[in-house]
């Protein structure tokens, strides 16, 4: 198999991935949040505080300047 081929087939598995991923986070009713440091972007190196689903690690909001200064006290 040569190299192009190789990166067409695990591109396709990684569009697979991200569709059920989105799948399964949008059946998620987000029970639990949690306060977490995560990616900006996928293609980024830049972190960002933000709250996040802890059954399906969904970005579902932005915490409040109080809650910020309580997480970083931890």
């Amino acid at each position: 198999m040569g190299k192009t081929q190789k990166v067409a087939t695990l591109l396709g598995e990684r569009q697979k991935i991200e569709k059920e991923i989105e799948r399964l986070q949008t059946s998620c009713q987000h029970p639990t949040k949690s306060i977490k440091n995560v990616r900006e972007r996928l293609d980024s190196t830049t972190m960002v505080t933000r709250y996040v689903c802890d059954e399906c690690s969904l970005i579902i909001g932005i915490p409040n300047n109080d809650e910020l200064q309580n997480f970083l006290k931890q």
